[in-house]
């Protein structure tokens, strides 16, 4: 049977412990970047956005997430799939929760949706203290409210195999799909930010060849792209930044994406 919740992991220290300060947070950094996208009313079928501290992350996070608004009313289920840092895991693997836990409240998983992929098994020992799922949860919360999640940490798995999993939680528009991850880390920030506009061209070319070096949630991104080639669709950068830019010094940084995938010709 699986455990009733799986607890907050990263609040205090990804993000603010306080369900208040949290809530104004979010709501803030959404609000900023929804001014940016005055305008924007196509829907993604899916987004990557990435998972540090929101102090560092947090803009480009929600350059992402931004993108939902249009349609958030319609959204019922976000498919979140985020790398594994602490624990080796083989293949796709779910939390085995009924529910999540942030600081603004419980998410409930949607298992009845899990349970069409037969290839992702239980493992709650891998999303224990695992934070790339659980630092996209307040934005779900904030923005889709009334959404189920189906949360999955992704470890060692070939692009096809992540992406036979995405296929057979594709949905229809009730569905989105968010993809955790950042890009390069700890390189000098002119390094960092060739190395990323050059992983940037590669997603935006739906290239499924990226490694941990380009992107820590690469094996996530592959599986994405795979499907993205599959069906025809189209990738949009929607924010480029690294931790220079924001909280962090500049000889040191961990690189950032914001990107859009639509199924749909503009």
């Amino acid at each position: 049977m699986p455990q009733p919740i799986r607890p907050a992991a990263a609040a205090g220290m990804f993000y603010p412990g306080s369900s208040a300060e949290l809530a104004r947070l979010v709501d803030h950094l959404v609000s900023d970047a929804s001014r940016e996208r005055a305008g924007l009313a196509r829907m993604p079928k899916a987004i990557i956005a990435p998972h540090a501290g929101y102090i560092y992350s947090g803009p480009t996070a929600a350059q992402a997430f931004a993108r939902l608004l249009p349609l958030a009313s319609k959204l019922s289920r976000v498919v979140v799939l985020g790398p594994a840092h602490f624990e080796f895991v083989e293949g796709v693997v779910s939390p085995d929760a009924e529910e999540l836990v942030t600081p603004l409240g419980r998410v409930s998983v949607d298992r009845r949706a899990l349970a069409h992929a037969a290839t992702v098994k239980p493992d709650a020992r891998a999303h224990a203290m695992e934070h790339s799922v659980e630092v996209e949860l307040p934005f779900v919360q904030r923005l889709l409210p009334n959404a189920k999640v189906v949360p999955l940490v992704v470890g060692r798995a070939a692009p096809d195999d992540v992406a036979d999993v995405l296929e057979a939680l594709w949905g229809g528009a009730e569905t989105v799909i968010v993809v955790s991850s950042d890009l390069s880390h700890y390189l000098p920030y002119d390094v960092g930010r060739a190395r990323d506009r050059h992983t940037v061209s590669r997603i935006l070319a739906l290239d499924a060849g990226l490694d941990g070096d380009e992107a820590c949630g690469a094996a996530g991104i592959n599986g994405l792209l795979r499907v993205a080639r599959r069906k025809g669709m189209r990738a949009e950068l929607v924010d480029l930044s690294s931790s220079g830019d924001t909280a962090g010094p500049r000889d040191d940084v961990v690189g950032y994406g914001a990107f859009a995938f639509f199924e749909d010709a503009p």
